[in-house]
């Protein structure tokens, strides 16, 4: 089986289906993933971007988005360095209204010894398993 990475723009065109000539050609990559052909890795700063345009730009809502890249990374011929660490950042973002960036760090401090990391941004008070600091404290 073709192992290749993707790219944001491709995931784009195959998720919102628009421009339609694109998007045709991604649903044709697609159906090669899902008759076996094809493994597709998917890094963390595509779904990072793709979460951004589609927020951005498609006014996409975040519990939407989290949905449908929770079905994307679920796909057997979908290949990620870390599929769970992924969603449980989609589902940060989604359920506690933090940008997407920020889940992804989050879920690092999570997992980390060190439970802390420096940030302006208040949100992360909203997370558990963490302790935000503010530098100069």
């Amino acid at each position: 089986m073709e192992r290749a990475f993707v790219d944001t723009n491709v995931v784009l065109r195959f998720l919102t289906g628009d421009p339609p000539e694109l998007a045709a050609q991604a649903q044709a990559l697609f159906a090669a993933v899902d008759e076996g052909q094809l493994c597709l890795v998917l890094e963390e700063i595509v779904v990072a971007e793709t979460v951004w345009v589609l927020e951005s730009f498609y006014k996409h809502a975040p519990a939407a988005i989290c949905r449908t890249l929770l079905e994307l990374l679920a796909h057997d011929g979908i290949e990620c360095r870390d599929k769970a660490r992924l969603a449980r950042a989609l589902a940060l973002y989604a359920d506690r209204g933090v940008d997407f960036a920020d889940a992804l760090l989050a879920v690092s401090v999570q997992d980390s010894a060190e439970k802390v990391v420096y940030s302006f941004d208040r949100h992360f008070d909203r997370l558990v398993g963490l302790r935000r600091r503010i530098p100069g404290d």
